[in-house]
């Protein structure tokens, strides 16, 4: 994954896995991934729009998992922030003269395809609730 999206938002899950149901503030999310609490609301809009936290605002207000961490799959939370290609896209047009160049980009596109249905798989055995039992 090329960029942090991923691991900010599955910090946030993480901490509100363990936290079992207590609102917990951005301020204090922001604080254990030691990042700007801003960056932190942002993400934590984006997974309530995906259906894996509810929020609250205001001074007593705070976030907490929507739904058991056993029912979130850390593919649900890979798709939920997922912007781009795993490795990236070609945005190059290669020489159709040339015999890789007329065929780079697909190989490259199958490629990534393959990449990215492991990496999904592999993610899809895995729930929140597994992952924030390691800590």
């Amino acid at each position: 994954m090329n960029n942090a999206r991923f691991p900010i938002s599955l910090h946030i899950l993480t901490l509100l896995a363990r936290e079992g149901g207590i609102l917990l503030s951005s301020d204090y999310i922001a604080g254990s991934i030691n990042i700007n609490p801003v960056l932190v609301r942002k993400e934590i809009s984006n997974l309530r729009n995906h259906g894996m936290i509810e929020s609250k605002e205001g001074k007593n207000g705070g976030a907490t998992l929507a739904r058991p961490a056993a029912d979130i799959l850390l593919s649900d939370i890979y798709h939920a922030v997922q912007q781009t290609s795993l490795l990236g896209n070609s945005r190059n047009l290669p020489n159709p003269d040339c015999p890789v160049g007329k065929q780079i980009n697909q190989h490259l596109d199958d490629l990534y395809k393959d990449v990215e249905g492991a990496l999904l798989r592999k993610l899809g055995d895995i729930t929140l609730a597994d992952f924030a039992n390691k800590f």
